[in-house]
């Protein structure tokens, strides 16, 4: 498994904005295999970063989905949102291997 985790800096003043486009995101992840573990919005400290967790079963089932996403009509026009309305100012992308516990 690798999770792919975004760190992001948003206009403090688009939350909602936001928070509207990453609830579109998680759906797509999903319909698309792989398990989204949720966006997290600033609540106290730091009002303009956001972090995002999603995980696939390995690196080249992200490069699948990378691809398809690049095609697909939603998915395009959400990157178009994000482009217009500028809600999201950057993000850093890192993939990660989950450590669980055995029990």
């Amino acid at each position: 498994m690798i999770t792919c985790y975004v760190k992001y800096v948003i206009d403090p003043y688009q939350v909602r904005e936001f928070e509207c486009y990453a609830l579109k995101w998680i759906g797509i992840v999903e319909e698309m295999g792989g398990i989204h573990h949720g966006y997290f919005l600033p609540a106290e400290g730091a009002n303009n970063i956001a972090y995002c967790l999603f995980s696939f079963d390995s690196l080249a089932q992200y490069e699948e989905y990378r691809v398809a996403i690049s095609s697909r009509a939603e998915c395009v026009e959400l990157f178009n949102e994000a482009n217009k309305k500028k809600f999201i100012l950057s993000y850093e992308r890192s993939f990660m291997k989950p450590l669980m516990s055995d029990k």
